[in-house]
């Protein structure tokens, strides 16, 4: 693991306590729209998905990992404390995402992001279309989750996804 200035950065399977932190870490970068805000209550419901960053106890970051279809799953909220930006947190975090993903099978990594350059040094490159075909397509149409929306360039989440960049990366 790498070092920080202040310590070892452990990432681990994200827990209910870790909750209210991961809220701050969205609320640090959503109002410039660089992350969409989440509900408190999706981040509960959700909180399966996330790892979390700790330095010296205290976690400084976070990331989810969401299984989109068989082979393929998007990489969403990952953040870094402000104070923690630089040290190397948001790579462990996106290692052990890219870790679960091959745990789970996952061939394919999606990201809409505007840390481009971040996403491209681990591997991620720009795309235009959906990676995906005409049937997998019509069966996505079918979920609530606003990700998957964002995903498949849905009309009605254009407005929030302005600016993002859709990027992905095989495993």
């Amino acid at each position: 693991m790498e070092m920080s200035e202040t310590g070892q950065v452990v990432v681990r399977q994200a827990r209910t306590t870790d909750v209210r932190t991961i809220r701050k870490l969205i609320d640090e970068y959503s109002g410039d729209g660089h992350l969409l805000s989440k509900a408190t209550v999706t981040l509960f419901e959700d909180i399966q998905e996330f790892v979390v960053a700790e330095v010296d106890g205290a976690v400084v970051g976070c990331g989810a990992l969401h299984v989109m279809w068989e082979d393929l799953a998007e990489v969403r909220t990952l953040a870094v404390s402000g104070m923690h930006l630089r040290q190397g947190i948001g790579s462990h975090v996106l290692a052990a995402l890219v870790e679960r993903a091959n745990i789970l099978g996952i061939k394919r990594l999606f990201c809409l992001t505007f840390m481009v350059s971040f996403f491209g040094e681990h591997g991620f490159v720009e795309i235009d279309e959906t990676p995906i075909d005409h049937d997998v397509y019509e069966q996505m149409l079918q979920s609530y989750d606003e990700g998957v929306a964002e995903f498949l360039g849905l009309e009605r989440v254009k407005p929030n996804t302005l600016g993002n960049h859709r990027m992905i990366r095989s495993l």
